[in-house]
């Protein structure tokens, strides 16, 4: 039914492009008997661009992975309380965008700050090509701001950085080897209630992943306080494992270890793929050169612009 529904997109993508195209050609031929005005043609002719390059942007989608949900991590970078701040901030813009896009989003794991904002959270995002246009979003963002957390008002930059991994769904096969794993309870954190920190709902899953082509062994830690279930909280934990089994691999099979690597740099100056100065009001991508002003727009979710001119320049790299 996946299949079908795909295909099926396509079949109404392309048709709906056809129509747009014979009534722009219908509408010019008209607008040379002066039967048609010149911003009724723009009009028309603005609106058929935005079909054609709606098609052409899911074209850019094509790898296995694309339309798989999202597993995306969000920590804050060195600088205390601002950078928690911008941590909480960038997670409020992806749950924003989610809503507009209709993605069903989960918070999986969320550890707060000291004063304010969070040290990191772990979001599930589920939908159709969520990893296809999140996977832009990698990388390091820095906030360049005057802290209402600074006593003398000075400009302070802050960073966090933002990891995005592929939602493995019943599609995908991954093995996963009990004898690797080992899981501890605590009792979840929170604002307290009649179960949230009586009970040990809280899972923690380690697991031993020795790396089949490097040899190189590291310990996997997980941790799932999204529900007061805990079975269902292990069950979450284990998704989001075989997650990341399945992440690894890809960056084996598409040989782009090091691309990924490069990408996964220090939260600190010249690291970052995208600059948010509120001042100026200027965000911008330093990858593809895109940038706006509407910075509000851009903390509100507004962030389709990068993720187009992202997927547009490079991911016909990736095919």
């Amino acid at each position: 039914m996946k299949k079908i529904k795909d295909l099926q997109a396509w079949i109404e993508g392309y048709a709906e492009v056809e129509d747009a195209v014979d009534e722009l050609s219908l509408a010019w031929e008209y607008a040379k008997e002066g039967e048609f005005n010149e911003s009724e043609l723009d009009e028309i002719y603005g609106s058929t661009i935005e079909k054609i390059e709606k098609l052409e942007l899911r074209n850019m989608l094509r790898r296995e992975e694309d339309k798989l949900g999202v597993v995306l991590k969000i920590n804050s970078g060195a600088g205390g309380t601002e950078s928690q701040d911008w941590a909480s901030m960038l997670m409020r813009m992806y749950l924003r965008w989610c809503e507009k896009h209709g993605y069903k989003t989960s918070i999986a794991n969320i550890l707060d700050g000291d004063e304010a904002g969070i040290k990191s959270c772990t979001i599930n995002v589920e939908g159709d090509f969520a990893y296809g246009y999140l996977k832009s979003e990698n990388g390091v963002h820095r906030l360049v701001r005057v802290s209402p957390y600074n006593a003398q008002g000075k400009r302070m930059t802050s960073f966090a950085s933002v990891f995005v991994t592929p939602l493995v769904d019943d599609t995908i096969e991954v093995r996963v080897d009990p004898a690797l794993l080992s899981w501890d309870t605590f009792r979840s954190g929170g604002a307290g209630g009649q179960n949230v920190n009586k009970v040990e709902s809280g899972v923690r899953l380690r697991y031993q992943f020795t790396d089949p082509y490097t040899g190189e062994q590291e310990e996997i830690l997980i941790e799932n306080t999204e529900t007061r279930d805990q079975p269902k909280n292990k069950e979450n934990a284990m998704r989001q494992l075989r997650s990341i089994l399945y992440d690894k691999e890809l960056q084996h099979r598409m040989q782009e270890q090091a691309k990924i690597e490069a990408g996964k740099m220090k939260i600190e100056w010249g690291s970052q793929i995208r600059s948010y100065v509120f001042d100026d009001r200027r965000v911008k991508d330093h990858r593809t050169g895109h940038q706006t002003s509407d910075v509000g727009g851009v903390m509100d979710g507004e962030i389709d612009g990068f993720i187009k001119a992202y997927l547009m320049e490079f991911a016909s790299e990736a095919q």
